[in-house]
């Protein structure tokens, strides 16, 4: 991020994020295991089969988390299949704007293409 975005505060929420659903690489399946800037207490190593460790892990990570993390440590294809129930748990602001770049959708049937 240049000094230019930082100074007119670009680097809050939309900066924290890819620029697209496709940026985002991150594991369908296996053990994660989180930096320490976003490991709370107990959700180091996070199972990303396991629906609920991986919606809270995708939480901690959207709230917490760097640019270079979400792309690293979210699954595109999962966070739509999650984003209904993630979506809940979040800041407005950081919901919004992550239904704004990801173009996801808020309530079930968050996607038509298939899982």
């Amino acid at each position: 991020m240049s000094l230019a975005e930082l100074l007119s505060g670009r680097s809050g929420i939309a900066g924290r994020l890819p620029q697209r659903l496709e940026d985002l690489r991150g594991p369908a399946k296996g053990v994660v295991v989180l930096p320490r800037h976003l490991s709370w207490p107990g959700m180091r190593e996070c199972d990303v089969t396991d629906d609920s460790i991986r919606r809270s892990m995708y939480g901690i990570v959207l709230t917490q988390g760097r640019r270079n993390d979400v792309a690293r440590f979210l699954n595109a294809r999962l966070l739509i299949e999650d984003w209904p129930l993630i979506r809940t748990s979040l800041d407005p602001k950081l919901r919004r704007c992550c239904e704004r770049r990801f173009a996801l959708r808020g309530s079930s049937g968050a996607h038509e293409a298939g899982g």
